[in-house]
């Protein structure tokens, strides 16, 4: 949908949240309908009237707005002819209602849901208080905010002094086990469905070093969690905003590097001729069915890369998406048609 593009502002993108009764989006796609007898030039014309049209014909025949809301797309490139027509069920809640022709599909809405390949997950913690989030795209979401009564230092002296410091200490690790429990609770699931691609770890001072050292967090999260912890200075939404404004070159370069790692096992194994490599699609669907795939190879620029979350998915495979600003990812998409898997064992 991205690559559809027009001279003038006849692509129309429709997003409906649940709960939004059908008959007033008929009604408003009937007034812009209307409305749209007032464009001058005779082809935006034809063109913008001919997506309302097709707006109106495939939402009236739909009885109720579907859980998660509703996605449409029309429009027709001017040059060529070519018209196309959408309706989906997107993959997580329409949270807005938005309307508009332009010369590009809005697809941002959109996109923030299906990137759920590559969730980050957010830790910040202290020794009062920590808070939990997910990054989905350009999506955070906060999960959980935390917070313990921990005393500070008092003036006692000799054995009070250090009795006194052995309660504080073991209320602060009883707090970390905690925030530890709460986050393996919240991220392994999302890890075991290969949408966990890192955890990365911040606050104040001192805190996130000892909780990171300490034995609180699940060893496989342990094994995508980002090397550099992050000072930030505030909890809550704020104290993500900040933890993934700082670690946004930290995130870019992780995700490169593990795109850049998986072409150059591919191309080693391919060099080989060692039967370690599948690709063409049937090849890698019958590849994942035996469940011989170990890391399944996917260009962003296929479109399809949900369908093949899944089948990864349920066959025990780990996902790398890749795009074509990557070294050797334009060359991945032309030459494998975007698709390909490193294998367990050979299949044949």
């Amino acid at each position: 949908m991205k690559k559809w593009k027009a001279p003038a502002t006849v692509l129309l993108s429709l997003y409906v949240p649940p709960g939004r009764p059908v008959s007033e989006v008929v009604n408003l796609l009937r007034e812009e309908l209307s409305i749209s007898d007032n464009i001058k030039l005779k082809r935006t014309r034809n063109a913008v009237q001919r997506a309302l049209a097709a707006a109106i014909d495939r939402v009236s025949k739909i009885s109720k707005i579907p859980d998660k809301g509703l996605v449409f797309f029309a429009g027709e490139n001017v040059e060529t002819g070519d018209f196309i027509s959408m309706m989906l069920i997107p993959p997580e809640e329409v949270r807005v209602f938005f309307y508009r022709t332009d010369k590009t599909f809005h697809t941002e809405f959109l996109e923030d849901m299906v990137y759920e390949h590559s969730i980050i997950g957010l830790i910040l913690v202290e020794r009062d208080a920590a808070t939990i989030g997910l990054l989905k795209g350009n999506r955070l979401t906060v999960l959980e905010e935390m917070e313990e009564y921990i005393p500070g230092k008092h003036e006692k002296g000799g054995q009070s002094q250090r009795r006194y410091d052995r309660i504080i200490e073991q209320m602060v690790e009883d707090f970390y086990k905690k925030v530890g429990e709460h986050a393996n609770k919240a991220f392994l699931p999302l890890l075991e469905e290969g949408k966990l691609k890192a955890v990365l770890v911040g606050g104040p001072a001192y805190s996130k070093y000892d909780f990171v050292q300490g034995e609180y967090l699940d060893y496989r999260l342990k094994k995508i969690l980002v090397d550099q912890l992050i000072d930030v200075s505030y909890q809550g939404e704020a104290g993500l905003r900040e933890l993934v404004m700082k670690a946004e070159d930290i995130l870019r370069e992780q995700e490169y590097v593990e795109g850049l790692k998986a072409i150059e096992e591919f191309k080693l194994h391919l060099a080989k001729d060692d039967g370690m490599v599948v690709y063409g699609e049937n090849e890698v669907d019958n590849a994942l069915e035996l469940g011989a795939v170990k890391e399944l190879i996917v260009s962003e620029e296929r479109g399809d890369v949900e369908k093949w979350l899944e089948k990864a998915k349920s066959h025990g495979a780990r996902v790398v998406v890749i795009n074509n600003d990557m070294p050797e990812g334009e060359w991945f998409y032309k030459t494998f048609n975007g698709v390909g898997g490193i294998l367990r064992f050979k299949t044949g």
